[in-house]
């Protein structure tokens, strides 16, 4: 209209119905005020406002509680400052009426215009709980406002925030959240807590996830873009967030102090912890990480994920002795990290020379050359199934382990690290269990009481990082995996999350060298470190020279599983 901006229009609006409704106070209250006074004041206020303030140039359709709040205050403060130019308790009085009437008039004004333009026009179909009413919850409530979804309730666990609300909505204890939905679903619950405990997360889930067709959790704290919007980076709640529990004691400034600025190499860098351990190094700012791996592909995705001049791959096998020596002659590495090694249990016992070839000799390769060109420290990734083992696999752990402690290691400091199974490793069974339910199931269970030791993959592999820096040479440390789980609970809890009742369940028996339960500890007398989550084992006395005839031996007999049940006479083969 005449050119004129419809901000300014809005503006001049409310300055004139401001200007009538307190003009009508004043006859009212017949305040002792000449007209000449009242006009002067209201004439000098609203220029004041429009020069100083420039309540014409406001975004109102942006405007949020915060805008509402901060132009109250500027008010207030400017009210404050020009009351003194007015004496008398009737002027003071006329001051604040008028002052109290514009502030009103701007944001009332301004907020009904702002929820008449943002409300939502969506059709609320289903209904929500967001667990955690700070800031994090907040701003989630906010954003489902323009969804399908309505949000019945915030739940708490701060007692002082317990009956209050907020925008109307209730925020209730846990117990009380319980009793409301006694009788009724939801169909969605948030964990709005990006610092909340994976142990935290389990409660909630085993307390009231029966209640919620759907469960969703923001990423944590390191994770988490404040700059977007926290709705599109919720993520569905997964058994990796059930079962992972973080150590209390990981000791990060001791892993940087053994990692930063040294050459590392990492064998095995393309595998599940192999590929972990790599960005483990870049991340305590290793001085080079040389990554080295038979497999193109597998190489190929590490090196490109950790992209800078500092990651050399090397594409090799570990049992080529002389390729590996020339990478050792190449980039005198002062840690090395052995990861590489075939771990698949059935794929092993199929397959015996190979998983031999591959674990014992790639092992033996790696530690001879760690020696001879005197690196600082050797970290051998070991495994639970080298405790008593009843398969091949972890029976050339073991043999490796054996190795790793009785070598004469001169200016070398090895070290074994032994821990279970890492949730979402390639060949693990959760990939597995997801793609079973994918395909609409049934999930195999090889046994209804079989079960295993679980760790998340970058826990394990800060923890291996933490037990190899204390290591002073001939240490098996074991990982503190804490309880080992029921594989078929976990299946069921994987059937609950994906949202699918009609998956089975169906037992198909153990596989070649599988038992029902893993062991991390060989005997009471494994002793304590700084670290609750780190043991060390009871050393093995093997004498070196038989160890090696031995190996040598191995490798050129007909009956292999006979010459490791020798080595390794707790070994009861399981085929």
């Amino acid at each position: 209209m005449f050119g004129i901006d419809k901000r300014v229009l809005n503006f001049f609006v409310i300055v004139i119905l401001s200007f009538i409704t307190f003009w009508w106070t004043f006859f009212i209250f017949h305040l002792p005020f000449s007209y000449d006074v009242v006009l002067g004041v209201i004439f000098i206020r609203i220029i004041a406002s429009i020069l100083i303030f420039k309540d014409y140039s406001m975004s109102w359709s942006k405007a949020t509680q915060k805008t509402f709040i901060i132009k109250s205050i500027v008010y207030i403060v400017a009210f404050i400052v020009y009351m003194p130019f007015y004496y008398g308790k009737h002027r003071i009085a006329f001051m604040a009426s008028e002052l109290a009437f514009y502030l009103f008039a701007i944001n009332f004004s301004m907020y009904i215009y702002y929820y008449i333009l943002n409300r939502t026009k969506v059709e609320k179909t289903k209904e929500m709980v967001i667990y955690g009413a700070g800031k994090a919850g907040m701003k989630l409530e906010e954003e489902f406002r323009e969804s399908k979804y309505k949000v019945k309730y915030f739940v708490d666990d701060e007692k002082i925030l317990q009956k209050r609300t907020i925008d109307a909505i209730r925020i209730l204890s846990q117990e009380k959240l319980k009793e409301r939905l006694e009788n009724k679903k939801y169909d969605l619950l948030v964990i709005a807590m990006p610092s909340v405990s994976k142990r935290r997360v389990r409660q909630i889930y085993e307390e009231v996830g029966h209640l919620f067709t759907q469960i969703r959790i923001l990423p944590s704290l390191e994770e988490i873009l404040v700059e977007k919007n926290f709705s599109n980076q919720l993520k569905d709640i997964s058994v990796e967030d059930l079962l992972a529990r973080h150590p209390q004691d990981l000791d990060k400034q001791k892993i940087e102090n053994f990692i930063k600025d040294k050459v590392v190499l990492i064998t095995g860098a393309g595998g599940s912890i192999g590929s972990e351990i790599s960005r483990q190094c870049k991340k305590y700012s290793a001085k080079k990480l040389i990554l080295l791996d038979h497999s193109e592909f597998n190489l190929y995705k590490i090196t490109e994920e950790l992209g800078c001049p500092s990651v050399i791959p090397v594409m090799q096998t570990v049992r080529n002795l002389g390729f590996v020596e020339n990478t050792f002659k190449k980039y005198k590495p002062q840690i090395i990290i052995h990861a590489a090694a075939y771990k698949h249990v059935p794929l092993v016992e199929e397959n015996v020379i190979e998983g031999i070839s591959n674990n014992i000799m790639g092992t033996k390769n790696c530690i001879d050359l760690a020696i001879k060109y005197e690196v600082e420290k050797f970290v051998l990734i070991s495994t639970d199934k080298a405790v008593r083992p009843t398969n091949v696999m972890g029976t050339t752990k073991r043999i490796c382990e054996l190795y790793a402690q009785n070598v004469s290691s001169n200016k070398t400091e090895i070290v074994a690290v032994r821990f279970g199974n890492v949730l979402g490793s390639s060949g693990s069974v959760i990939p597995k269990f997801k793609s079973q339910i994918q395909n609409g199931g049934p999930i195999t269970v090889t046994h209804p009481d079989i079960t295993r030791y679980f760790m998340l993959i970058p826990e394990a592999c800060e923890l291996v990082l933490q037990a190899a820096s204390i290591g002073k040479g001939g240490e098996i440390f074991i990982l503190d995996m804490g309880e080992p789980v029921k594989i078929v609970d976990l299946a069921k809890k994987m059937i609950t999350l994906s949202g699918s009742d009609n998956i089975k369940i169906e037992f198909c028996g153990l596989r070649p060298g599988e038992k029902l339960y893993e062991e991390l500890l060989i005997n009471d007398s494994d002793k304590k470190t700084d670290y609750d989550s780190i043991m060390v084992a009871k050393p093995t006395p093997y004498e070196i020279d038989k160890l090696n005839d031995d190996i040598n031996e191995l490798l050129v007999c007909k009956d292999k599983i006979k010459k490791l049940k020798e080595i390794v006479p707790e070994f009861t083969h399981k085929a």
